[in-house]
């Protein structure tokens, strides 16, 4: 298989008042695309304008991640929401940065949702439909988890005209539905930086990525999602850069 043109997404403007979360200034300059948080898991106003005016100084599109409201939990905690609740908080958050790239004279290019309400919609087809609901409003596409049948994602979608982002995570390992294992099973987060590299070579080179279990599973991804929280991560997507560059 011919090797696939990838861009590396990362979440961004995490930071939130006095405290300052991941490491921003050192990963922007290496992704493709940042997904910049809407004040419901983290960040506020000005991290975001921060962010954006980041982003924009390095070139890299930018995306809102919008979640439940829960910034005690960072956006992890699951919430049982109506359908109109999903979509209008949704609506609100992806408003709000959608505002602050204007003000900075640039747009805002895609949307992905952040933690639980992203593993929800991935699991959740009503919650699919109310995130696909908000986000066709904005007239740009929704990142989702590439699976090996995405089929289902793609029948809502085109009811709503909405294009989708499909993607695939550099350091999680995956199940054979699919899905992302929970954080909670051991190996499900890959901390081995051979596991990681190997993992992206796979995905870049075949389209394929291996299960917790052994399986292969045949994903074609658009973009690699890489986590840039500290030291050891940044020199990590470096080297993920360069293998996507071989």
């Amino acid at each position: 298989m011919a090797q696939r043109k990838i861009s590396l997404n990362c979440d961004m403007g995490e930071s939130f008042g006095a405290w300052t979360m991941g490491n921003d200034s050192k990963a922007m300059p290496v992704i493709d695309m940042a997904n910049i948080a809407c004040g419901f898991h983290a960040s506020d106003p000005m991290v975001m304008s921060h962010t954006v005016a980041l982003a924009l100084q390095h070139d890299v599109e930018i995306g809102a991640h919008p979640s439940y409201p829960d910034l005690q939990g960072f956006g992890r905690r699951h919430m049982r929401l109506a359908a109109e609740e999903i979509t209008q908080l949704i609506i609100y958050q992806v408003g709000a940065l959608k505002a602050i790239c204007e003000s900075q004279n640039t747009e805002l290019r895609y949307v992905k949702p952040h933690g639980a309400l992203y593993n929800d919609m991935m699991r959740d087809m009503s919650v699919f439909e109310s995130v696909t609901d908000a986000v066709s409003c904005f007239n740009i596409p929704l990142m989702v988890l590439a699976q090996p049948d995405n089929q289902p994602l793609l029948d809502i979608a085109d009811r709503y005209e909405l294009p989708l982002l499909f993607e695939a995570f550099a350091d999680r390992a995956y199940l054979e539905n699919g899905e992302l294992a929970p954080r909670s099973m051991p190996g499900a987060v890959l901390k081995d930086e051979d596991d990681i590299l190997n993992q992206v070579y796979q995905l870049v080179h075949f389209g394929k990525v291996k299960t917790l279990d052994g399986a292969q599973l045949a994903i074609e991804a658009d973009t690699i999602c890489v986590h840039g929280d500290n030291l050891h991560a940044i020199d990590m997507i470096h080297r993920i850069r360069r293998v996507l560059e071989v």
